[in-house]
């Protein structure tokens, strides 16, 4: 008992000091202009150093993943022939909730590239 409290005290202390440690020296230094703007070979930027970025693709390729990982946690289920009852319930509702997002997403036009 003694031990997991000593183990939670210190896993508790030592992210709050190093935190702590990072504001105090953090408020020493001094903000330098130069440092903070983008650097082009000693000349003075021609234009901004950000670059536009697509929302819409930034959608489509989050839309992308969640499918990949859903489709790879599938992948095993019709191997597995003596699946239990609450198991195949939890595919069927994954499957469900996929095809309600997939649903949304169509018709909400996220899926078409303009």
């Amino acid at each position: 008992m003694n031990l997991t409290l000593i183990n939670m005290m210190i896993a508790m202390v030592f992210p709050l000091l190093i935190v702590a440690a990072t504001l105090i020296m953090n408020k020493t230094m001094q903000f330098n202009f130069e440092k903070s703007t983008p650097f082009e070979c000693g000349f003075d930027p021609h234009n901004s150093a950000r670059i536009p970025f697509s929302l819409r693709f930034f959608i489509l390729a989050v839309l992308f993943l969640v499918f990949d990982i859903e489709i790879a946690l599938l992948m095993p289920v019709p191997s597995s022939s003596a699946l239990p009852t609450t198991m195949k319930m939890t595919v069927v509702l994954l499957c469900g909730v996929l095809l309600i997002g997939l649903y949304h997403e169509w018709n909400e036009g996220s899926l078409e590239w303009k």
